[in-house]
């Protein structure tokens, strides 16, 4: 079972970053490495780093994802902007992604699985391919959480699954997006 601390941890172990909620790592730059083993981060910017859909390597052996009819867009999901509020920052959806929230969708992304095994019930979504096994190839706009209710073949091709749609203001993994009781889609 994967803990909150455990997929902040996997999620940020890429970035070298200790262990704050995404969205805080999303807008931090580490700075030059010091004597002690703590990243000194630089104060956030609302809006900053972590915007948009993630980099799609051009020497990427895999395609950039086609938009498909009735398929949620990435550049939907990646509208979303950041504030500061106390010592984090908080997401700000607009209404097209609000009026998300509760409803079945369809979402198409690479597969970042989150616990071991070829099949998997537990995952992350990216809208972009990842580069190495540990690292996050998109800010929390690039991600969504899928929880399904039957297993999911591990592929490094891209997956497209339907369920429940939660946008998600106050996550503690820093996650703005979950789909629950999903299913894999074929592709059309």
């Amino acid at each position: 079972m994967t803990t909150p601390h455990t997929l902040t941890t996997a999620l940020l172990l890429c970035a070298g970053l200790p262990s704050l909620g995404l969205a805080q790592a999303a807008s931090a730059t580490p700075a030059a490495p010091a004597a002690s083993s703590t990243a000194v981060l630089s104060p956030p910017l609302a809006g900053a780093l972590g915007s948009g859909p993630g980099y799609h390597d051009p020497r990427s052996p895999f395609k950039p994802l086609q938009e498909k009819e009735g398929v949620v867009s990435w550049s939907v999901l990646s509208s979303v902007t950041t504030k500061p509020e106390r010592n984090r920052l908080v997401p700000v959806f607009p209404k097209p992604v609000q009026a998300l929230n509760n409803q079945t969708v369809k979402v198409q992304g690479f597969m970042m699985p989150l616990e071991p095994g070829d099949k998997q019930k537990h995952f992350l979504l990216s809208s972009v391919p990842t580069s190495c096994t540990f690292c996050v190839p998109a800010g929390p706009e690039g991600l969504v959480e899928v929880k399904t209710l039957t297993p999911v073949k591990y592929t490094l091709e891209p997956v497209m699954v339907e369920g429940k749609l939660s946008v998600l203001p106050k996550d503690p993994y820093g996650l703005y997006y979950r789909i629950v009781g999903a299913q894999p889609v074929s592709a059309p």
